[in-house]
């Protein structure tokens, strides 16, 4: 591997050249073939490229040429220990890591947060909630400093310049609109109440009707036109932002239903 100041600096460099829309690469490290292609399906479906390895020697190779964002790494490998890999990467660099380990396996989890370990998972577990963490972690270190454009399916949303295009057409949304949207997005396939929507849109000083966030969802959804099935409406919470959701399909779900008003 590169000295510990050349891999900072090669990640650095890997981070601040994204092109408009890219997140970036996860690399996933695990020897199950039905665990790995799930991960990596789950992954790409947030915009994420993502190598694979099944191997420790396979997973130095790929940190070395890939330059990944982050790395999930399963401890239990065919050629020697996840805990080894996780040790040796951290003499070379900070990349952040998460670590999948077995259900009765403290003792790994211990070790591997002290060893550098970002997060854990406990196997079994749910892959929409890794991508969730995955995100977090990489908010937390810094390195998933927000991408140029937020993008899920044919919704593209440029934070810096305000502005939303649904199949390349710029739509006019108000501010309070965008900034609603702009939330779903970066959280999205994460299930959001109308109290939290209220409290990280609206700020903590807002203290109206919580069905104002239905009244905000029902005309951003007229302006999505047809891709307005990516909101879906998470009945007696709030709603979410689906990476699955695709016109044609069922479509977003009514506002009506236990804590939504009559639509």
């Amino acid at each position: 591997m590169d000295t510990r100041e050349e891999a900072d600096r090669r990640w650095e460099e890997a981070v601040t050249s994204r092109r408009e829309g890219e997140l970036g690469t996860i690399l996933v490290v695990e020897d199950d073939p039905s665990i790995s292609e799930l991960l990596q399906l789950y992954l790409a479906r947030e915009g994420y490229a993502v190598a694979a390895a099944a191997s420790v020697a396979g997973a130095t190779e790929l940190v070395a040429s890939h330059l990944p964002l982050l790395v999930v790494l399963d401890l239990m490998l065919p050629d020697g220990s996840g805990l080894d890999f996780l040790r040796q990467l951290r003499r070379d660099s900070e990349i952040p890591v998460i670590v999948l380990t077995a259900k009765d396996a403290d003792q790994d989890k211990i070790l591997g947060l002290e060893l550098g370990a970002d997060d854990y998972m406990t196997k079994p577990f749910n892959p929409g909630e890794l991508v969730a963490r995955v995100r977090a972690v990489l908010r937390r270190v810094g390195s998933g400093a927000e991408p140029a454009v937020q993008v899920l399916g044919e919704v593209r949303l440029l934070p810096s310049e305000r502005i939303v295009k649904v199949e390349d057409v710029q739509v006019d949304l108000t501010p309070r609109e965008f900034d609603l949207l702009h939330y779903l997005l970066v959280n999205r396939g994460i299930a959001l109440s109308r109290e939290r929507l209220l409290e990280e849109v609206w700020g903590y000083t807002f203290y109206g009707d919580a069905r104002t966030v239905d009244v905000h969802i029902r005309q951003l959804r007229k302006k999505l036109g047809p891709w307005a099935v990516i909101i879906q409406t998470v009945w007696g919470l709030g709603y979410r932002a689906d990476p699955a959701a695709r016109p044609g399909g069922d479509g977003p779900s009514s506002d009506t239903g236990p804590g939504s008003p009559p639509g």
